[in-house]
Formats: C-alpha cells, sequence, structure tokens
C-alpha cells in the first residue's frame, strides 16, 4: 500500500525557502561551504523526529533555564505565551503521532 498522507493543517505539502546569506562553516564540518541556503520542509510524518527530538529538547532546555526569556519580555510577549507555544508544540507533535499511527493501522488491514 503506497500512500501518502499529510496532516490537515498544512494542505500544499511541502515549502522552500532560499536565503542569500551563506551558511556558517564549522570546523570539521563534512558540509561544504556554498554561496546560498535552500530550506525544504516536505510535508510528511519523517520530519515528526525534528519536532520530537529537536525542537522540543531544545525550548525545554532553553525554557527551563529561562534563556533568552527576559529579551522577548522586554520586546513586549508576556511569559505565558511561552507555555502556550510549548503546548501548541506538542499538539503539533500529536498530530504527526496520530498520523503514524494510522499509516501503521491501514498497512496492517
Amino acid at each position: 500500500n503506497k500512500k501518502v498522507t499529510f496532516v490537515e493543517w498544512c494542505p500544499t505539502g511541502f515549502k522552500i525557502g532560499l536565503n542569500e546569506i551563506p551558511p556558517a562553516v564549522l570546523a570539521k564540518d563534512e558540509v561544504a561551504p556554498a554561496a546560498i541556503n535552500a530550506v525544504s520542509i516536505g510535508n510528511n510524518t519523517a520530519i515528526s523526529r525534528v519536532f520530537s527530538e529537536r525542537i522540543s529538547k531544545k525550548y525545554d532546555l532553553m525554557y527551563s533555564q529561562r534563556a533568552f526569556v527576559h529579551w522577548f519580555v522586554g520586546e513586549g510577549m508576556e511569559e505565558g505565551e511561552f507555555a502556550e507555544a510549548r503546548e501548541d508544540l506538542g499538539f503539533l507533535e500529536k498530530d504527526y503521532l496520530d498520523v503514524l499511527t494510522d499509516q501503521a493501522t491501514d498497512a496492517d488491514e
């Protein structure tokens, strides 16, 4: 069963961004230097690990240490918005988990 399933809140399926600023080059990095950046976000379940393993963990770590919170509050953001943003990220993770579960169920049938 070769079926592609998208989450409902992103009907276009993908997003591509171009940036004319060259990426940072790190010592001992295996990525070759480039003049421009291109980013593509595909609306499929492979992106779920980015949210669960990278973004959520880093957000939790930074917020637990109150890193950069004072800057955002100084610009007019309320501290309650941080908790709301984390909750939204949790819902996003759950949406992708639901799609993965549905795909596994469809494959079993």
